[in-house]
């Protein structure tokens, strides 16, 4: 009766360990991304294949719009937001596959990249400018500000965490409801629809998690650029 009662939540146990079907995805989906990564750079050529070109088109792309929101720091933000932004697009489409449900409809999955984001903002910002420093912003222009700044980084990762939650969890629901009234004859049109979605949603999340790091480290360097003036 015990294991007839995890079933549903759990699809099956590593002695204490609890593996769900969104904890089951994410690592299939990580074994994806660095199956395919570890085949396509082990050869790397002068004269690129069809997959290392579309990799190198894709990471291109990423650089070009980290480039576009912080310029100096491109190559040191690259490998944290093609990670997320790249993990993020397969997550979300996922949900494609027959009896597959997208990690990022789960809150607990999203919460933890919003997590992930919030430790980065501040990590790059200690290593830009020091912990001193980077802690000092806080206090400006004022110390009464501190507890606002405290509560616009927890609202704001919340907030991160919810929307693509939300988006990616109405998203499936209305599929399977407009499936379910209007069967199989529109199934082009459901899919097109989800793919789109998934990628823009994607790209809001990497957008949003790119400003906010970015966002850290040019304040810290206005502000020392102030007090070296």
């Amino acid at each position: 009766m015990q294991g007839q009662e995890i079933l549903p939540e759990h699809w099956f146990r590593f002695g204490s360990l609890a593996v769900s079907e969104t904890i089951f995805t994410t690592w299939c989906i990580m074994l994806l991304l660095v199956t395919s990564m570890w085949l396509i750079t082990r050869r790397l050529n002068i004269h690129p294949s069809p997959m290392q070109a579309a990799a190198e088109g894709v990471v291109s792309t990423i650089e070009a719009a980290i480039t576009a929101v912080a310029p100096q720091h491109a190559k040191q933000l690259l490998p944290f937001i093609a990670s997320l932004w790249i993990f993020i697009v397969i997550a979300n489409l996922s949900g494609l596959i027959p009896g597959v449900h997208s990690p990022t409809r789960d809150l607990s999955a999203t919460a933890a990249l919003a997590f992930l984001v919030f430790l980065a903002a501040h990590w790059f910002g200690i290593r830009a400018q020091g912990i001193k420093n980077y802690l000092q912003h806080y206090l400006s222009p004022s110390p009464i500000l501190l507890p606002f700044h405290i509560i616009s980084e927890i609202t704001r990762t919340v907030a991160l965490a919810v929307r693509l939650f939300g988006n990616i969890m109405s998203l499936e629901m209305a599929a399977l409801l407009v499936l379910f009234i209007a069967g199989f004859l529109v199934p082009i049109p459901i899919l097109m629809l989800h793919i789109i979605e998934a990628l823009v949603q994607a790209y809001i999340f990497g957008m949003l998690a790119l400003i906010y790091i970015a966002g850290g480290l040019q304040s810290q360097q206005l502000r020392y650029q102030k007090q070296e003036e």
